[in-house]
């Protein structure tokens, strides 16, 4: 199943924000309620379940690591990622530099991202839409040819 849908939670004074129950139901049993938390694009954060990360591991170690811009993508993706499971209470704890490097305080956007989720500081997912392109429907003439 994929990880559709947004919400809104707060995040608590320990960094800890909840993960809405459907994206929670969409894992598979195989991710053992554990994700991947790391760094995203456009300031964001990405959080993959623990299977699909084993996948992204593979396609790492496929990497030639004589390439300087792998070895630069491979540092950067893999000095953020840390490993956290859901508490009993459906939330994951976010580690500090995330956090900052996120932006966040006491609330975060929770968007599903097909394979994977994406948590934002809700002002600048914002400022990113308000950045796009308004036309929809070119968007997705031109992605799904």
């Amino acid at each position: 199943m994929a990880f559709k849908g947004q919400a809104e939670y707060s995040v608590d004074s320990k960094g800890r924000v909840a993960i809405p129950a459907q994206m929670r139901k969409a894992m598979s049993p195989a991710a053992n309620e554990t994700f991947t938390i790391t760094r995203g694009f456009e300031d964001c954060i990405f959080l993959y379940p623990m299977d699909r990360w084993s996948s992204i591991e593979d396609e790492i170690e496929d990497l030639n690591m004589y390439d300087r811009e792998v070895r630069t993508f491979v540092r950067l993706i893999m000095r953020w990622a840390n490993e956290v499971s859901l508490d009993g209470q459906g939330r994951i704890s976010i580690p500090n530099p995330l956090l900052d490097l996120a932006d966040l305080d006491d609330s975060a956007l929770i968007l599903g991202a097909y394979d994977h989720i994406e948590i934002w500081d809700p002002e600048q997912f914002d400022g990113y839409l308000n950045e796009q392109p308004d036309d929809y429907e070119t968007l997705a003439e031109s992605v799904m040819r």
